[in-house]
């Protein structure tokens, strides 16, 4: 007692703030009953400050510590029920009929509802009906789903709902790759070029695997049928079958080989021998030289060892066309591919009046086609160009006029010396007006003033482009970079006797895109092959050329009588083909017999009649070309006299190496 009592003295100064009554029981106890023990426990429970604040405190204490407790014990619990909800909604997400009847719901796939149970934003799902910890009980269905326990015996629902869980983990491996991500030999450009390339990769190294890509749908293919032969057969169905007669009879496809003959691209890498596969309707629109690969216009990339850039050229168009509006554009053609003739044959058989713009090859040709095609029909076909004659640039003037008449007898209106000044569509009809005031009104036009090499890949390829002729820059091996090679139309290469040139010709493809074949394999061949080229009027009169043949050069032209057999039907019949370049021989020529002391050339005589001829192209007294106008099959004898390099007296002495004055 005596220690209670020392302790509430020590205890007595803190009660002063405590009321008189507290004071007063805390004396009476301490003084009066020292021996009444039962108190004590009473002062524990004084409001006062002084005698009962410390067990007040205690009772604070007591009550602080029963708060934490049992926070603590609620943390605890709804951890563990959250633990609980979260193991139950993997374990419903991991059904996959769980969420089959959410899709029409939430429009997305199923497995996207489960992985995001907790967002409020996202429409309710069959897992997400409350966020109470309670997890063990089972979510309230939504509208559109089911319960647990009542989906999982659905194993219909639930094997028809594993492809929409399962598809979006399997999107990059379901479907076949349709093309090898490597090609040991790439070739860009579906055309002559290419092909070329192809079969003389594959004669030097039987086992490559060449993989060809090209923007058209078409395999390979060749390009002079598409303005000639084609034109003249009579099989109503050579719009779709692209076989024709040549003029010596027989019959041929526009396409180099059959389906057959090509691996599928899926296959290349699988094929025990290699092979040629090509890949149409792809464009390859960018090439990291440094990481030898090229990316597709669906951002596809395969890689390489060695690449030809063979991607020909993009027909030209007037800018007065371009200008024009949408109704000329429809009513404009630019003649180059498959779809080009199959759309003009379709426009002349449709419309009463087509307008060729250009008068080269590719639009006398044309001009010359059509004209035979409306002897039988209403076709008004017409004709027009800047020069005073058909091929006016690559004829002299005598020759181009006697050519301009010709095109004229097969039914052509052609006007000479027209600039086109502006072109318009009016009362149904296109309107060309030319700069000296005459209008001609037509139903369609066709464009043919020539063609721009497509060099897109020489920006991200880093390639150099002539300034002066176009197209890629190349070394004498036609050799870009030291993987990278160019050939045919595109190409411009250094020609060492007649200087750095552009050619856009048939032989030019097959003969460049050989040689590049060739030097892809390890050849190291320099380019000196003089292509040449040719153009037919129709099956009576054509001509071969090699060189440089230009109109503005001096030219001697020796002429003959023609017979019969001087025409491009008697030639192909004789040679059993009709792209005459297929049929060159590398015979030798004997050497043309050379003046010591060299004279100006004669004027040839003018005649009205120009049946079979040779016309030689001078520079600085040096044949630089020569055409063969209705003489055939003396190639190889014109490529020796432009390979050696003379200057000669008398041409017309020349000109009995080619046997003209032959009956």
């Amino acid at each position: 007692m005596w220690t209670c009592k020392n302790l509430w003295k020590k205890l007595a100064p803190l009660a002063r703030s405590s009321s008189t009554l507290c004071r007063q029981n805390a004396r009476g106890v301490l003084f009066n009953n020292e021996r009444r023990l039962p108190l004590v426990p009473q002062a524990h429970m004084s409001s006062g400050t002084p005698g009962g604040g410390g067990d007040n405190n205690l009772y604070y204490l007591l009550v602080g510590a029963t708060c934490v407790g049992g926070g603590f014990y609620a943390y605890r619990t709804i951890k563990g029920d959250k633990e609980r909800y979260q193991e139950r909604i993997n374990e419903i997400a991991s059904r996959p009929n769980k969420v089959v009847p959410e899709q029409p719901i939430t429009e997305a796939p199923g497995e996207q509802a489960a992985e995001t149970p907790q967002e409020p934003s996202v429409e309710p799902s069959p897992v997400e009906v409350t966020e109470e910890p309670p997890a063990p009980v089972e979510p309230t269905p939504v509208a559109g789903s089911l319960p647990a326990e009542t989906a999982e015996p659905q194993t219909t629902t639930e094997s028809a709902a594993e492809p929409a869980t399962v598809a979006p983990a399997e999107v990059p491996a379901p479907t076949p790759v349709e093309f090898p991500s490597h090609a040991p030999y790439l070739l860009i450009g579906g055309g002559t070029a290419s092909f070329a390339a192809a079969r003389s990769i594959r004669a030097r190294d039987p086992g490559a695997r060449v993989l060809i890509i090209t923007d058209e749908p078409d395999l390979p293919y060749m390009r002079p049928p598409l303005s000639k032969e084609l034109w003249f057969s009579d099989d109503p169905s050579v719009v779709d079958t692209l076989r024709f007669k040549q003029w010596n009879g027989k019959e041929r496809s526009i396409y180099f080989q059959p389906p057959s003959f090509y691996v599928s691209p899926q296959d290349l890498e699988k094929v025990e021998n290699g092979g040629v596969a090509v890949l149409t309707g792809k464009k390859v629109v960018h090439m990291d030289v440094r990481g030898n690969k090229v990316t597709l216009s669906d951002d596809t990339e395969i890689s390489y060892d060695k690449c030809l850039i063979a991607t020909g050229g993009i027909p030209r168009n007037l800018q007065v066309i371009e200008r024009a509006g949408e109704e000329v554009t429809k009513r404009t053609t630019l003649f180059r591919k498959v779809e080009d003739f199959k759309a003009l044959d379709k426009v002349s058989r449709d419309t009463k009046s087509i307008t060729i713009i250009g008068g080269g090859f590719l639009g006398s040709e044309l001009a010359c086609a059509l004209g035979r095609r409306s002897a039988d029909s209403d076709l008004e076909v017409i004709q027009m160009f800047p020069e005073k004659g058909n091929m006016g640039k690559v004829l002299p003037e005598y020759l181009s006029n006697w050519t301009t008449a010709k095109v004229k007898s097969e039914g052509v209106a052609v006007i000479t010396e027209a600039l086109v000044k502006a072109v318009s569509f009016k009362d149904g009809k296109v309107e060309i007006k030319l700069k000296d005031g005459r209008v001609v009104k037509t139903d369609h036009i066709v464009a043919a003033v020539g063609l721009e090499p497509s060099v897109e890949l020489a920006k991200s390829a880093g390639l150099e482009v002539d300034s002066d002729f176009g197209g890629f820059r190349v070394n004498a091996e036609l050799q870009a970079r030291s993987n990278i090679w160019v050939a045919g139309d595109a190409a411009c290469f250094y020609d060492i006797r007649l200087g750095r040139r552009r050619v856009e010709h048939h032989d030019h493809a097959v003969v460049s895109g050989r040689l590049a074949g060739e030097n892809m394999t390890g050849a190291n061949k320099p380019y000196w092959h003089q292509s040449m080229f040719w153009s037919d009027l129709g099956p009576d009169v054509g001509y071969e050329a090699i060189g440089i043949v230009d109109s503005s050069l001096p030219t001697v032209g020796v002429f003959a009588k023609a017979t019969a057999k001087d025409t491009p039907k008697a030639a192909t019949e004789k040679s059993g083909t009709g792209i005459r370049s297929e049929s060159e021989t590398e015979g030798t020529a004997n050497s043309p017999v050379a003046s010591s002391t060299p004279e100006p050339p004669p004027v040839p005589e003018q005649k009205d009649n120009y049946g079979k001829g040779v016309i030689f192209y001078l520079r600085d007294k040096v044949v630089v070309g020569i055409i063969l106008w209705n003489v055939f099959n003396r190639m190889p004898v014109a490529r020796k006299i432009i390979k050696d390099g003379e200057e000669h007296a008398d041409l017309n002495e020349v000109a009995k190496l080619f046997n003209i004055h032959d009956d």
